[in-house]
C-alpha cells in the first residue's frame, strides 16, 4: 500500500471511530491510489494568496535551507483559486497548503468535504493592511472610507436621503472633494479572486457606504440589497483589475503618477523608496497602526493544511512548525522584516500549539 493510501485508511478508521464515515478520496472517485509522494521525494506545493505569497516563500527558503527536504513550491493563484485547487481532492497532484488573505469561506470548506478533503488546519498567521497607494512623486492622499466608496463604487444613490441609483459620476479625485487632487480616477487593484478584492469591498467599500446615510439604513433593512450597491467596483475603467501580482501594480504606479493602487502593506512596506500610502480616516498605513487596530482597512492573514497529507507529504508538519516559530513569525522574526504584523504573544501562543496538536476545523464559526 502506498503512503497516500495508508493514510486515507487510517483516517478512514479514525472518522469512523468518531462518528463521520466520510468515504476516502479513492472511495469517491473511483480513482486509483495516488502516487507515493514519500517515495518521489516531491516538494511541498503550495497555492493562493499574493498577498501571503512573500511570507510563505521567505518560509520555504529558510525551510529549504535549514533542513534536507526540498524546498516547498509557492504558486500565486488567488486566495480564490488556491481554494478551489485545495479543495479540489486530497493525494497526489493536489495542493498541500493554500494560503488565504482572508478566511475560508462556508461554502470552501463545504466544497473541500465534498471532495474528500475532510481534515483541514487553520493556520492564522498574522495581521496585514489594504493600502491605497501612488507614488512619491504626488501630492499626498489624505482619504476617507466614504471618499474611496466614492470613487470605486459602480453606483452612488443621488444623495445621501435619497436611494435611487446613478451610474458613479465621479472623474476626478476633486469632484468626489475639492480638497483632493484633479486626477482622474484611475485605481488598480485586485480582481475578483483575489482575497485583497475580498477585504477591500467588505471593509473599505462597505465601511464607506455606511458613511452615506441611505446606505446605512438599507444595510439594517435588506443587508443583501447593501451588498449589491456596496461591493460592486467601477466597470467604466476607473478601476482596472490588475491580476494576482501585487508587485505589478506597484512598477504600473512608477509608470503612471497620477494612478493609485489598492494592495496589501508588505508590498508598501518593500518599496517605500518608490511609494506612499495614503492615511485613511486620518490612520497612517504603518506597523504599529495596523497593529493596534486603529487602520480601517486591516485583515487576518491565514494559510490551510490537509492533514490528510500529513505523513505522507515529507516535511509538511516541519514546514509548519518552521511558519509559526519565533524565528519566522515573531515581532521580532524574519517575517516581520517582510511586513507581516503579529498576532499577540498569548495568540501566537495558543495557534501554534494548536498547529503543533494538528487540530483541525469543525465547521464552527460559519
Amino acid at each position: 500500500m502506498n503512503p497516500f493510501a495508508a493514510a486515507a485508511a487510517v483516517t478512514a478508521l479514525c472518522l469512523s471511530g468518531c462518528g463521520d464515515s466520510s468515504p476516502s478520496r479513492g472511495e469517491r472517485s473511483g480513482a486509483a491510489p495516488a502516487p507515493s509522494r514519500a517515495a518521489s521525494a516531491d516538494p511541498i506545493r503550495i497555492v493562493g494568496s499574493s498577498t501571503v505569497f512573500p511570507f510563505s516563500t521567505s518560509v520555504a527558503e529558510q525551510f529549504g535551507a535549514k533542513t534536507e527536504f526540498p524546498t516547498p513550491v509557492v504558486e500565486q493563484t488567488g486566495t480564490g483559486g488556491g481554494m478551489q485547487e485545495f479543495c479540489r481532492g486530497v493525494g497526489a497532484g493536489t495542493p498541500d497548503i493554500t494560503n488565504a488573505s482572508r478566511r475560508m469561506k462556508a461554502s470552501e470548506w463545504r466544497l473541500c468535504r465534498d471532495n474528500g478533503v475532510t481534515d483541514i488546519v487553520e493556520v492564522k498567521i498574522g495581521f496585514d493592511g489594504i493600502v491605497v497607494a501612488n507614488t512619491k512623486e504626488v501630492p499626498n492622499f489624505n482619504l476617507t472610507l466614504r471618499q474611496i466608496f466614492e470613487a470605486a463604487a459602480a453606483q452612488l444613490p443621488t444623495s445621501d436621503e435619497d436611494c435611487d441609483l446613478i451610474d458613479n459620476p465621479n472623474r476626478t479625485w476633486s469632484d468626489i472633494d475639492g480638497s483632493l487632487p484633479a486626477f482622474a480616477i484611475e485605481i488598480f487593484g485586485p480582481p475578483p479572486t483575489s482575497g485583497t478584492r475580498d477585504a477591500f469591498v467588505e471593509l473599505a467599500m462597505e465601511g464607506g457606504a455606511r458613511e452615506i446615510a441611505c446606505l446605512a439604513a438599507l444595510h439594517d433593512a435588506d443587508a443583501d440589497g447593501f451588498s449589491a450597491v456596496a461591493h460592486r467596483v467601477r466597470e467604466d475603467g476607473a478601476w482596472i483589475d490588475s491580476g494576482e501580482n501585487d508587485n505589478s501594480i506597484v512598477q504600473t504606479l512608477v509608470k503612471t503618477p497620477t494612478a493609485v493602487g489598492v494592495f496589501g502593506y508588505s508590498f508598501l512596506e518593500q518599496n517605500r523608496d518608490r511609494i506612499k500610502g495614503a492615511n485613511v480616516d486620518s490612520a497612517e498605513p504603518a506597523f504599529d497602526v495596523i497593529a493596534s487596530g486603529v487602520y480601517p482597512i486591516s485583515r487576518s492573514l491565514y494559510f490551510y493544511m490537509k492533514k490528510q497529507h500529513f505523513g505522507v507529504v515529507p516535511g509538511l508538519e516541519d514546514f509548519a512548525a518552521e511558519f509559526t516559530s519565533e524565528d519566522a513569525w515573531g515581532p521580532f522574526g524574519y517575517l516581520a522584516e517582510k511586513g507581516l504584523i503579529s498576532l499577540p504573544d498569548a495568540e501566537r501562543d495558543e495557534v501554534a500549539a494548536r498547529v503543533a496538536a494538528g487540530e483541525t476545523m469543525n465547521g464552527d464559526g460559519f
